[in-house]
Parts: structure tokens; C-alpha cells; sequence
């Protein structure tokens, strides 16, 4: 049974840092794409960034660029997500994401492309 399990979570104020983590169990990552969604109340969950399984490609929502940055251990199972200068509008649940590939390069920011979802970790920023 693949699990997905983040941390790091937490209350912070605007302009600090977060670092949340991801821990995959039943699964090797590396043979998965890996990626972080976030869901603010009422909204839509929404991309991120993602990283291939060789870390050659990543991408960024525009929202989050030049602020978080996406990095991964597959020889521990895991991949990390650290947010700096955080702002109020980063208040979410951040959910990491798994999807199993052949192909060491892929990455997708498309959520419905990922099999496997941990339950998420609520972040919050105040202001």
C-alpha cells in the first residue's frame, strides 16, 4: 500500500520560512515524478511545483517562483518543498503528489496525472 506522508506544517508569519517534507512508503520515488498541490478554503487545489525523478526538470507555479524551492532524496523516499518569504495568501493545505514513469525527465503540474496523494499539511501564514 503506497503512503504519502508530509510534515512541516505550521502557524508562520509573513515574510518567514517553511520547509514541509514528504515521506513515501510502498513506493520507491525513484520511479515517480513527484509534486506539491496546495487548497485554500473555497478554492480549487492548485499546482505548485513539481520535479522529475533525475531533478532535471522542475517547475513552478508563477505565484511561488523565486520563493520555494522544490528538492528530492530518493535514496531516503522523500522530497521537500521549502517556502520562503512566505505570504498570507500561501495559507493552504499542501499535498504532496506521486506519479509513476519510465521517463527520468517528466514532470506535470497537471494533478490529475498523479496516482498517489498524501493528506495533506495545513500551512499558515499570518500577516
Amino acid at each position: 500500500q503506497v503512503q504519502l506522508k508530509e510534515s512541516g506544517g505550521g502557524l508562520v508569519q509573513a515574510g518567514g520560512s517553511l520547509r514541509v517534507s514528504c515521506i513515501a512508503s510502498g513506493l520507491t520515488i525513484s520511479r515517480a515524478a513527484m509534486g506539491w498541490f496546495r487548497q485554500a478554503p473555497g478554492r480549487e487545489r492548485e499546482f505548485v511545483a513539481c520535479i522529475s525523478i533525475n531533478s532535471r526538470t522542475t517547475y513552478y507555479a508563477d505565484s511561488v517562483k523565486d520563493r520555494f524551492s522544490i528538492s528530492r532524496d530518493n535514496a531516503n523516499n522523500a522530497v521537500a518543498l521549502q517556502m520562503n518569504n512566505l505570504k498570507p495568501d500561501d495559507t493552504a493545505v499542501y499535498y504532496c503528489a506521486a506519479h509513476v514513469t519510465i521517463n527520468f525527465s517528466y514532470a506535470s503540474k497537471t494533478p490529475s496525472n498523479y496516482e498517489y496523494w498524501g493528506q495533506g499539511t495545513q500551512v499558515t501564514v499570518s500577516s
